[in-house]
């Protein structure tokens, strides 16, 4: 298994020099670091741009992720047409440049849209049965990019169509394609399942892509979550994607806002200590994952 870090704890916006926090994650020891394509759509929006964070990246000795949150005016399951004719472009124009950059896997609720607008009335079948036949279409496209889709399953506060692994399992196996599978994280988990270990071992070989975080999104031994217990399930189901962290400690900024961050978590956000944490996160989880 390899472990990795979103790059966003160090940043209030979802924008940043990529380079920078590849040289920091690096030289912290892990051996993955998580992207927003947002930036790719923005920032880093060249054949040129891409293929020289794939190269520094190879340099790093690291292996990139990507994740991202689709806007409402790109929604999968939406019943407006048009959304769903422009959130299938958008995807379809993303998933050759992570090919190109050498992202094997995309994760997040890909099949909706967030932060979810719960002011409004969602038709939570109806959304369902969107979302899976425009993903069904779009998984051709994964399969050419050979990207795994990965369907984030979210807490009640961020999301309303996959809220369990229960859930996901039944969606995934709808769609019915090997580039389709589950995202799990631990912070959301806390929340909805009975059992984290046991939704783990539910999941199996469908699990494609894990995020880590306390309960209340600190990096991994600094909560109450059972890291021993995950770590043996995931033992159990031999599993071999990528364990990211996905901690969010620092109020302000439009992250802050997005994620609902209100405070910082810590006494001290220095990047010294942000740092520290990461790292120290990172000898926890490897020891007692084990694997």
């Amino acid at each position: 298994m390899k472990y990795g870090i979103y790059f966003a704890y160090w940043t209030k916006e979802w924008f940043a020099d990529y380079k920078k926090y590849m040289d920091k994650v690096s030289g912290l020891g892990f051996d993955v670091m998580e992207i927003s394509c947002a930036a790719l759509r923005d920032v880093y929006t060249t054949k040129e741009q891409m293929v020289e964070l794939r190269e520094y990246a190879k340099e790093k000795n690291l292996i990139l992720t990507a994740g991202y949150g689709p806007t409402k005016a790109e929604n999968l399951c939406s019943e407006d047409s048009e959304a769903v004719k422009r959130a299938m472009s958008f995807f379809q124009d993303l998933l050759p440049k992570l090919q190109l950059m050498d992202i094997k896997i995309l994760g997040g609720g890909l099949y909706s849209y967030w932060p979810v607008d719960f002011t409004l009335n969602h038709d939570k079948e109806g959304d369902w049965a969107r979302a899976v036949k425009n993903l069904k279409e779009l998984s051709k496209t994964a399969e050419e990019c050979d990207v795994i889709l990965g369907m984030e399953v979210l807490n009640r506060y961020e999301g309303y169509i996959l809220n369990t692994c229960e859930e996901a399992i039944d969606f995934v196996d709808e769609i019915g394609s090997d580039h389709v599978k589950i995202m799990l994280d631990t912070f959301h988990m806390n929340i909805e399942e009975d059992n984290i270990a046991a939704a783990i071992r539910k999941a199996g070989n469908r699990l494609g892509h894990l995020h880590l975080g306390e309960q209340n999104r600190m990096v991994p031994g600094k909560g109450s979550l059972p890291w021993n217990e995950i770590g043996q399930a995931l033992r159990d189901i031999d599993y071999q994607g990528a364990a990211v962290m996905e901690p969010f400690v620092m109020k302000g900024g439009t992250i802050g806002s997005e994620i609902k961050v209100w405070r910082d978590l810590l006494d001290d956000t220095s990047e010294e200590r942000l740092d520290a944490d990461a790292r120290g996160a990172l000898n926890y989880v490897r020891h007692v994952f084990g694997i």
